[in-house]
């Protein structure tokens, strides 16, 4: 898989998948991709792909290894069952996944991402 960033005015992109691994896509895989720092999970549902953090919002659990079906995925840890188009939690109340809109430019599928925060640095002062 590419990962490409390009910097159109105030968003950030990400290269999900080419169109030759789409039909990968259509079979219900799930895989994480890597931008600024941070994993995303991007699953395909019901004939789309949708995009979400990476980790559980409960106790961080690895949502591209759980199980996809009825426009969900359930985290392999807890069973937390989380809705793909929406983001809300199916199994208990004041949890929220992250979701990400998909766009397609140019026979491309990309994720709009959330630009990265910038790492602090810190410098000892000279005594």
């Amino acid at each position: 898989m590419t990962l490409v960033s390009l910097k159109p005015s105030r968003a950030r992109w990400a290269l999900v998948v080419k169109s030759r691994r789409r039909s990968a896509a259509q079979h219900g895989r799930a895989w994480t991709i890597e931008h600024n720092g941070r994993r995303y999970a991007v699953f395909s549902s019901d004939g789309e792909l949708r995009v979400t953090d990476a980790r559980c919002p409960h106790s961080g659990g690895p949502l591209a290894d759980g199980v996809v079906g009825d426009g969900a995925v359930t985290c392999p840890w807890h069973w937390y069952c989380f809705d793909l188009r929406t983001g809300d939690c199916r199994t208990a109340a004041g949890y929220r996944l992250r979701t990400y809109p998909v766009l397609s430019q140019g026979g491309r599928l990309f994720a709009q991402l959330p630009a990265g925060a910038r790492r602090r640095r810190w410098w000892r002062l000279p005594r």
